[in-house]
């Protein structure tokens, strides 16, 4: 080394302090150093303290996922119980009429007739409310495979190939679902 170079020594952060500088300078450059380093300190306690606080609001919101997946869960499971609950209810004045309508000892077969039709009635509305519609095509309508199901087809005369020759039983649907397909004949090409 040149001894001409000034002598450099390090300091507290690792920086390289002049030789050349006085015992007064190089105390508050130690004591500058220490600011730094507490003020690291506080921050470093700071960052620490946020790091908890974010932690535990981790855990909560965790907990808080749970919690609703577990209540929504249990709705559901309630949902699959109930669910024919208001079907059911509206079923029953279907029944009461039957009951009423088997419990006349001495009815007339006029009796019997006009009780059972308002007995259907009733059963129709009771469908209806549950969104279970009617499917009864009429004689001469395309055949549509996703609503009728074709039991055979016979010679018609005068009637289009593929369209419905005589309707044998009503189909149903749920909320625009097939619940059971309309049972037809259709007419066979000629």
């Amino acid at each position: 080394m040149n001894p001409e170079d000034p002598k450099i020594e390090p300091t507290l952060d690792g920086a390289p302090a002049p030789a050349d500088l006085s015992t007064e300078e190089r105390e508050a450059a130690a004591a500058a150093n220490e600011a730094d380093l507490a003020a690291s300190l506080g921050e470093l306690e700071t960052l620490r303290a946020k790091n908890a606080e974010l932690s535990e609001q981790y855990l909560r919101a965790q907990a808080e996922v749970q919690n609703t997946r577990r209540r929504a869960d249990e709705e559901i499971a309630k949902a699959r119980k109930f669910a024919v609950e208001s079907f059911a209810e509206s079923l029953l004045p279907v029944c009461d009429s039957l009951e009423a309508g088997l419990a006349v000892q001495e009815a007339t077969v006029e009796q019997i007739r006009e009780g059972s039709e308002v007995t259907l009635r009733q059963l129709k509305q009771a469908l209806e409310r549950n969104k279970v519609v009617e499917v009864n095509p009429a004689v001469g309508d395309k055949f549509d495979p996703h609503l009728h199901q074709a039991i055979s087809m016979v010679p018609a005369p005068g009637q289009e190939p593929n369209t419905i020759a005589s309707v044998l039983q009503k189909g149903y649907l749920i909320a625009e679902r097939v619940l059971r397909p309309a049972l037809v004949m259709v007419a066979a090409p000629q």
